[in-house]
């Protein structure tokens, strides 16, 4: 356990040390962000003092360091509000759209891998794998903007783009930020059926490209399982076709699997930049975007800190699940 957490801290703060540092070098004055380009002399070299950016660069970071431990990631220019609080708004969009999302590519994505390498070379294979080559090659924007014209504009089977309709924006309490569940703790229905109508489009994009990865990978495992002798050996001893493929060749890939799921996850978290400027989806990607474009640095660091760590998160996560679903790693 010790072990564990001095290197989860390590990580974290090369993390750190990596947001902070390339931060530096980015060729972005922040001074200038804040004073503007018509602040005289006197101006720039005072708002550099308050910034504390006269200071070693050394200082600055073990500054940062000790203010990112206290929560505290700065205000930003964009919103002139905490960084933190910013970041406590935008990213349960983002978390709410990239779980479904996840929970699409692994439902569907996991039996498609299966059933694709037990049909090798048959029709159902040679589908699998031209879906899985679009997943890898098709732009998330154009998918998007295809999306909203076939599904919104055209067929109207989902709403369109943003979180709510604007009359049902500000009707439940933001409890967890998370639309779905906070209208289901408020018992208001309608928000619900809203909020998921607006969710839908979007996380089924996200939810085709971690579908592509997962099948196509679940396929490789599976082929490499099927092609061991204990299988064929479970196969003349008589064992049923479905006990051979989901328990004698299932089971080992689910470890490498969960590999796989995690980096998709993390990804879509990550990775969300473009659908969520496509449909304006209020999450961390369009945050991100937003103080890039105004030279915003506290937000792009705190935006950059929190996805750095989500990945951190969800590996460790991984870590754990080895060891419960395989004894031989503890």
């Amino acid at each position: 356990m010790g072990g564990f957490v001095v290197v989860t801290a390590l990580t974290f703060l090369g993390l750190l040390a990596i947001t902070f540092f390339i931060g530096r070098v980015v060729p972005i004055d922040p001074v200038l962000s804040v004073v503007g380009d018509r602040a005289t002399q006197e101006q720039y070299d005072a708002a550099r003092i308050a910034m504390g950016l006269d200071r070693p660069l050394v200082v600055q970071f073990f500054d940062y360091v000790w203010s990112v431990m206290q929560g505290d990631l700065g205000r930003s220019i964009s919103t002139n509000r905490p960084v933190a609080d910013d970041l406590l708004r935008v990213f349960p969009a983002t978390l709410e759209m990239a779980t479904l999302g996840i929970f699409i590519g692994v439902v569907l994505g996991v039996p498609a891998g299966v059933w694709a390498a037990t049909r090798r070379g048959e029709w159902v294979d040679q589908v699998m794998r031209v879906f899985a080559l679009l997943g890898y090659s098709v732009p998330a924007f154009w998918l998007g903007l295809v999306g909203l014209a076939v599904f919104y504009a055209g067929l109207g089977w989902v709403a369109g783009p943003g979180r709510l309709d604007i009359f049902y924006e500000g009707l439940v309490p933001a409890r967890t930020n998370v639309m779905l569940i906070d209208a289901a703790l408020a018992g208001d229905w309608d928000v619900f059926w809203n909020a998921l109508s607006h969710l839908v489009l979007p996380a089924s994009i996200l939810g085709f490209f971690s579908l592509a990865f997962i099948a196509r990978m679940t396929r490789s495992f599976m082929l490499d399982q099927l092609g061991q002798e204990f299988i064929t050996t479970a196969r003349v001893k008589g064992v049923p076709e479905w006990r051979v493929i989901w328990v004698h060749g299932f089971k080992p890939i689910r470890v490498p699997l969960i590999t796989v799921i995690g980096l998709s996850y993390a990804a879509l978290l990550e990775g969300s930049v473009m659908i969520e400027t496509v449909f304006s989806w209020p999450g961390i990607g369009n945050y991100l975007t937003t103080a890039l474009l105004n030279a915003d640095m506290n937000a792009v660091l705190g935006a950059t800190l929190v996805i750095g760590s989500v990945f951190i998160l969800i590996n460790k996560i991984s870590d754990v699940l080895y060891r419960v679903l395989d004894p031989r790693s503890r």
